[in-house]
């Protein structure tokens, strides 16, 4: 990214050399992010983050289509951009079904298909809950909609990149978002995929840039790092994704030795992404575990990490069936690159102690 903030500071929409120079970084990297999804990178459209991106397929596409019907469907354990931009929808008009989910947080195709209707124009159902980790079946209830319906399909790939085999040709969706910092790239900087022929329009017009889609000059050091991250991240996924699975199983081990009715959340090892490792500890109030944690060099969160410090309860974890007490004491932990078997030894034996001094009444941080 240095060369594109000190070097190469042209505006990519500009004809000069600096700015073609500029240009030709974003094309390169819109190759990279492309390859990695197997996708054409004119179907690449860089955003301004993951949750800008599934703005712009939600909105884009309910708003290009409103004259074919009005019915919006996604699953009720969505992250809070496809989660909310729907609800605000929904207050605009637009009919909303949410889609309950099994106690591992699955989709289940039945309840997709009765949910579709003639006048449905989108569904979005994430490929990975990045709260707990569960795995959706996202070909099938694409297959699902297109066979059903003339709804285009979304998926929010965002907590997936990296971790899991992200192929739009045979995931078989319309649209995809992605994000940089996922794949330890710039925070800042996401994509929307949209597949040729999928019509969808912007939610930020002005100069015409990404062929109109989203208008705006260029992050050029941000499409940079992403390109990069996002090659560096599929070239090492499946050797640091096994390393790291058996790191969270070892974990898992620590914390269900310690605290043995601690309940583990989501789908079962398999069925989830492999640096997951959740878990409600009933009878600890889950924002002062968080907090002895973080004391302790530990940081774990209670949910969503994008969710403003919020310390509710996780709306993923009601939707699963949990109550609202024990929703309260969720612990998400994830590994990644830099963790080590040190790192989980140390982790495990920290969350036992900090959850058997708050059942103990050490309410103090």
């Amino acid at each position: 990214m240095a060369p594109a903030l000190t070097e190469t500071f042209g505006n990519p929409s500009s004809v000069h050399g600096a700015g073609r120079a500029a240009r030709a970084l974003i094309d390169i990297a819109r190759d990279q992010l492309a390859a990695v999804l197997n996708a054409r990178p004119r179907e690449i459209v860089f955003t301004g983050g993951g949750s800008e991106a599934d703005n712009l397929a939600l909105r884009g596409v309910v708003h290009r289509l409103h004259s074919q019907g009005g019915h919006v469907i996604v699953s009720s354990i969505e992250h809070e951009a496809v989660l909310e931009t729907a609800r605000d929808l929904s207050h605009l008009g637009f009919e909303l079904t949410e889609l309950p989910v099994d106690g591992a947080g699955r989709v289940l195709p039945e309840s997709l298909e009765a949910a579709l209707r003639p006048e449905t124009v989108l569904v979005s159902v994430m490929l990975a809950n990045n709260e707990v980790g569960t795995i959706e079946p996202v070909r099938e209830l694409a297959e699902l909609t297109h066979s059903k319906s003339r709804a285009v399909f979304h998926t929010d790939a965002t907590q997936a990149l990296g971790k899991l085999k992200v192929d739009v040709q045979e995931l078989g969706v319309d649209l995809l978002t992605v994000s940089a910092h996922k794949v330890y790239g710039p925070k800042g900087v996401g994509a929307l995929f949209v597949r040729h022929g999928t019509s969808l329009d912007p939610i930020i017009t002005g100069g015409g840039q990404e062929r109109t889609r989203r208008s705006g000059t260029e992050n050029v050091p941000g499409i940079v790092g992403f390109g990069v991250a996002s090659h560096l991240a599929e070239s090492e996924r499946e050797r640091e994704m096994e390393r790291q699975a058996a790191l969270s199983a070892d974990l898992a081990r620590w914390i269900q030795a310690g605290v043995p009715d601690a309940l583990p959340t989501g789908a079962p090892n398999g069925e989830r992404l492999a640096n997951f490792c959740t878990f409600v500890f009933p009878g600890a109030e889950g924002e002062l575990l968080l907090l002895r944690l973080d004391r302790a060099g530990v940081c774990g969160s209670a949910g969503s990490a994008c969710t403003s410090g919020s310390l509710s309860p996780s709306h993923v974890l009601l939707a699963m069936g949990f109550s609202p007490q024990l929703a309260a004491a969720h612990l998400r932990l994830t590994l990644g690159r830099s963790t080590t078997s040190g790192d989980v030894e140390r982790a495990g034996e920290l969350i036992c102690r900090e959850v058997a001094a708050l059942r103990q009444g050490a309410f103090a941080v």
